[in-house]
């Protein structure tokens, strides 16, 4: 009797929560998408370490919310993302609600802000090995004779990214004569170090909850971050153009009792980016600059310039690309590390959100003053990323 009794409450339970979903006419979205690739790997590596030269690598996500539209016709939704870790489980990645209408969009909660959501791309060989944002790399920093404090955990991209997915208010304008326009605020970019009354560091950029408020005035933490961004998509004598730029401030905290550490700064990112179509053909060109959050000449410059081209018949897209970045705080104060990533490549796409990939891509990378630090690699990934 207790159990047929605990079943028929959660019946009703399920019932009364599942009436009030229905009744607002929402409609559930799930997708998501699966990237994988195997990687022939060669690269040079410190003394007495090894990288695998064969080896799969992958990266997925699942994504949901649902969306509904008003009589007054104001849309109204919510989205969220998880996606696989080093461990093979799912994390919330993105959480957040929006509303849109004739007059633009607002994102509420945990999602890139303006500066990233407007950026332009320049062609690219594979956009998940050398697009704006990498999801597969086949080097091993970790063994290579630069060592794990080179490594740039994000990938070597060039998105704008600063406030990454903290909780921000983000509005969008709509697009008029093919021009839209951004803004974001981040209350907070800290991680929950800040909240505990710790000088955080900058990354993590763990989101309110339980924990309550962020704690201010923490002082070497950065703390609230302004964004703004425009773009332009039209066409002119039947060329096709997609232009912007866009730039992030995110503040020092440096009010409290004790000092922020020597040579930090705000951390300001500016990009700007110019994609033109002609016909089959598409040639692009980024530019972006942040001053790692430093006012120490010879750490305050990470300047990337990025060119790619592509050429699409049928289902195949041909594209090659090339990277160059200088950064002066990869390694000590003072030491410059240059990078130049070249990459060829073509995508097959053999049905709706299917494609096979393939790429090639030679890096190098020079640290100033020290060539037995340099590393060289050549990676080779063949793979397929399936969108549902």
């Amino acid at each position: 009797m207790k159990k047929l009794l605990l079943s028929s409450v959660a019946v009703i339970s399920l019932a009364a929560v599942a009436t009030p979903a229905s009744a607002q006419g929402l409609k559930l979205d799930l997708g998501g998408h699966y990237k994988g690739y195997g990687v022939i790997n060669s690269q040079d590596e410190a003394t007495g370490s090894e990288a695998r030269s064969v080896d799969w690598l992958q990266e997925t996500e699942i994504h949901f919310g649902g969306e509904t539209t008003l009589d007054s016709g104001l849309t109204v939704g919510a989205h969220f993302e998880a996606d696989s870790d080093a461990n093979d489980s799912f994390s919330v990645d993105e959480s957040y609600a929006y509303f849109a209408g004739s007059w633009g969009r607002v994102n509420l909660g945990d999602e890139d802000g303006s500066a990233y959501l407007l950026q332009v791309a320049a062609p690219s060989a594979d956009s998940n090995v050398d697009g704006i944002r990498q999801f597969v790399q086949g080097v091993n920093y970790m063994v290579s004779p630069m060592g794990a404090g080179f490594m740039n955990w994000d990938g070597f991209d060039y998105d704008n990214d600063l406030t990454n997915d903290a909780n921000k208010l983000t509005y969008l304008s709509p697009i008029m004569n093919g021009f839209q326009a951004g803004v974001s605020y981040t209350p907070d970019t800290q991680d929950l170090a800040s909240r505990q009354g710790v000088t955080g560091a900058p990354g993590g950029f763990a989101n309110s909850s339980l924990a309550g408020v962020n704690a201010d005035d923490v002082d070497g933490a950065w703390g609230e971050a302004y964004e703004g961004a425009v773009r332009y998509e039209g066409s002119f004598n039947n060329v096709g153009v997609i232009a912007g730029a866009g730039y992030t401030t995110v503040r020092l905290e440096q009010d409290g009792a004790v000092a922020a550490a020597a040579g930090e700064d705000d951390y300001d990112e500016w990009n700007a980016g110019l994609d033109l179509d002609f016909g089959a053909f598409g040639l692009g060109v980024v530019y972006t600059e942040n001053n790692n959050g430093s006012d120490t000449n010879g750490a305050d410059s990470n300047e990337t310039w990025v060119v790619g081209a592509d050429y699409t018949t049928g289902p195949f897209k041909l594209g090659v690309s090339y990277l160059n970045n200088e950064n002066e705080a990869l390694q000590t104060a003072g030491t410059e590390v240059e990078t130049d990533r070249y990459t060829g490549g073509v995508v097959y796409t053999y049905g709706p959100g299917m494609s096979f990939r393939g790429s090639i891509s030679y890096i190098d990378h020079e640290v100033e003053g020290s060539s037995t630090s340099d590393t060289d690699s050549t990676n080779l990934l063949l793979g397929t990323q399936i969108n549902f």
